[in-house]
């Protein structure tokens, strides 16, 4: 699905009305004596999930503040960033039972963040790069993907490169990335500066496939270099078709 600019502002005019979450954090430190004394009473009941729904906070995300508070009371140093991220993946690591528990139940539970919802998002992605290569497979098409590229010692590049360029709609396309969301202006803009116009800089002007559409005005650099599509392209004209 493409949408114009006016109607995903539409859509996010509706979300104003939900509280801002973060400003919830203030309520935490008054409220964390009630986890420990919900936990006193029954270590299995979902204490911290609840506590997460009733300030409207993200439960991984509360999951790691209840985290790192109790490491940093419990360690001589404080905990480091990829300690907390290694227990939040993985509970059992967590020195006390009854809080990894909390913290499991918290991870589980939330479909907007945390590790699972991350090997969700990586699975997805996969997925949607195995399509883009048996399409390409399909269509006869010669090319590099990521890890051979990065076996030739390149840092930095998008999922596959065409050996042999093509053109779509009237636009030549040496690369092609796969994204497997809705390309929205902050995301957009981001990846722009933190890949497409490395990619562009490299190895000259490409295609990226929001498999989840995105919003049509971001269509905007086709003359610069970088062709939006929400789909596999079905008019690629070849090397052989322009030789024909």
């Amino acid at each position: 699905m493409i949408l114009t600019k006016a109607q995903y502002d539409e859509i996010a005019q509706c979300l104003v009305s939900v509280p801002p979450t973060r400003q919830s954090l203030r309520k935490l430190k008054q409220r964390f004596p009630r986890y420990l004394d919900g936990v006193a009473n029954n270590g299995a009941a979902p204490v911290l999930l609840e506590l997460a729904n009733e300030v409207d906070y993200a439960p991984s995300l509360m999951a790691r503040l209840i985290l790192e508070r109790f490491l940093q009371e419990h360690e001589e140093t404080p905990p480091s960033k990829s300690v907390i991220n290694s227990m939040l993946r993985d509970p059992s690591q967590i020195p006390d039972g009854v809080l990894a528990n909390q913290v499991y139940q918290c991870i589980v539970n939330d479909c907007c963040y945390g590790p699972l919802v991350d090997c969700i998002k990586h699975a997805i992605g996969h997925e949607h790069e195995v399509m883009l290569r048996d399409l390409l497979l399909e269509k006869n098409l010669s090319f590099l993907d990521e890890d051979q590229l990065r076996a030739k010692g390149y840092d930095k590049t998008p999922d596959f490169i065409l050996q042999v360029p093509v053109a779509v709609e009237g636009h030549i396309i040496h690369w092609i990335e796969s994204k497997a969301s809705f390309g929205d202006e902050c995301s957009h803009h981001a990846y722009l500066h933190d890949q497409f116009w490395s990619y562009w800089n490299r190895f000259g002007p490409g295609l990226v496939i929001y498999w989840y559409g995105f919003i049509q005005e971001l269509d905007c650099n086709r003359e610069r270099g970088i062709l939006l599509k929400a789909c596999f392209p079905t008019d690629i004209v070849t090397l052989c078709h322009s030789i024909a």
